[in-house]
């Protein structure tokens, strides 16, 4: 359990969680994630952040390869979310501060958290510095990106931007840096986590970066509180790069059918749908609820163009599962979609209307009449989800192009 330079002075002494699978209650993480903090060696030291708690251990132990907890000056809180100050009042106790440093809405969610009456908490905005020593840390409000504490700091001698949850990804990894793994995993991993927690933030994540760069900081670096750091030019200008276009939303040629079925005859809807984007050259992606948790279509659907979702009618109203789908789609407010709803159902079937109603709330286009069909749909019932498919097909190539 030994720290990482990141560079001389500047070091990773975070935790692994390897058995993480359930992220934030909200989001699965099949691949773990880690907790990042860390350790700035001046004439003054300063720490950045914690972990989740019952991860304590394993960061103080890589802290004591550096520095002896009460040689800690300063501590910064960039982020208060639990999965970064679960062990800050373990932290606080051994360290002994002379200074925690925070946001303001930093400030108000500490005393929200925790006992911290007694705290030595400083506020800091967008342009304070402070100085260890040889080093200066300059802050930046990210405010809401997510959540409204969120800070970024900047030491601009060594050109290391510790980001917060900005460009973060969740992956347990052996290794600690973007050039040491396979580009293509670290790219998945970064838009999964972008698509279901940073979405819905996503003009604000373009005016973060827009603001960076206009300040004109060499970055050297990139150190997000979660997964992989960025450490030379090439994988610098490629995450802010890819967080651009993750921002923008911009779309593939792309669809995604997310259903549920009873007896396999909104399934059947579902396939029949596909044919008709087929024909059109459209690539698109299968999802049944039962195989998929709604994380894993939210990777998909931010750069989809269109989005059809399907279900049975149970109990005067749709599957479970696809209202699960619904209600967390519509917190991660995607923009631009094509939106299409489709189910089999046996006397009532409401499901469907409803569905084309929650895709309508969304903002979505809806250009064609929402399917429904009766029990097990025949092969020339199924002719009319083909004529979705097809239909929808031509309008993604007229917008996204051939």
């Amino acid at each position: 359990m030994r720290p990482v330079a990141i560079c001389e002075g500047v070091y990773w002494v975070g935790a692994v969680d390897w058995e993480c699978r359930d992220f934030h209650g909200y989001m699965t993480a099949p691949t773990g994630t880690t907790y990042n903090a860390f350790l700035v060696k001046d004439e003054k030291i300063a720490l950045f952040d914690s972990v989740k708690a019952g991860h304590g251990n394993e960061m103080l132990c890589r802290l004591a390869h550096l520095v002896k907890p009460e040689d800690v000056d300063y501590l910064i809180v960039n982020h208060v979310e639990m999965d970064h100050s679960g062990e800050l009042p373990e932290l606080v106790a051994r360290t002994k501060p002379e200074k925690i440093f925070t946001s303001p809405m930093g400030e108000r969610a500490l005393k929200a958290h925790f006992d911290c009456a007694d705290w030595p908490i400083e506020v800091v905005k967008t342009g304070s510095t402070i100085s260890l020593g040889k080093r200066t840390l300059q802050f930046l409000e990210t405010r809401m990106l997510h959540w409204p504490d969120n800070m970024a700091t900047f030491i601009p001698e060594d050109g290391v931007l510790i980001s917060s949850d900005a460009f973060g990804q969740n992956w347990a990894t052996s290794e600690r840096f973007a050039d040491e793994v396979d580009k293509h995993l670290l790219q998945k991993q970064l838009d999964r986590y972008f698509a279901n927690i940073v979405l819905p933030f996503s003009p604000i994540a373009q005016k973060t970066i827009e603001t960076i760069e206009s300040m004109g900081l060499k970055i050297n670096a990139i150190c997000p509180d979660h997964g992989l750091m960025f450490r030379t030019p090439e994988d610098v200008a490629w995450v802010v790069s890819r967080y651009k276009e993750l921002a923008a939303q911009k779309q593939k040629k792309k669809a995604v059918l997310v259903f549920d079925t009873m007896w396999h005859s909104t399934e059947r809807m579902a396939h029949a749908i596909a044919t008709g984007l087929a024909e059109h050259g459209v690539a698109f992606k299968l999802m049944n609820l039962h195989a998929f948790d709604h994380s894993d279509v939210m990777e998909e659907v931010w750069d989809a163009a269109a989005v059809f979702v399907g279900s049975a009618t149970h109990n005067n109203g749709m599957l479970p599962k696809v209202a699960d789908m619904l209600t967390y789609m519509k917190g991660l407010k995607p923009k631009g979609k094509i939106g299409a709803a489709f189910g089999s159902y046996g006397w009532s079937g409401e499901a469907v209307k409803d569905i084309a109603g929650w895709l309508g709330e969304m903002g979505m286009e809806m250009p064609v009449d929402p399917v429904r069909l009766l029990f097990v749909p025949t092969h020339e019932q199924l002719a009319v989800c083909v004529e979705m498919g097809r239909t929808i097909g031509k309008m993604i190539n007229e917008r996204v192009g051939e």
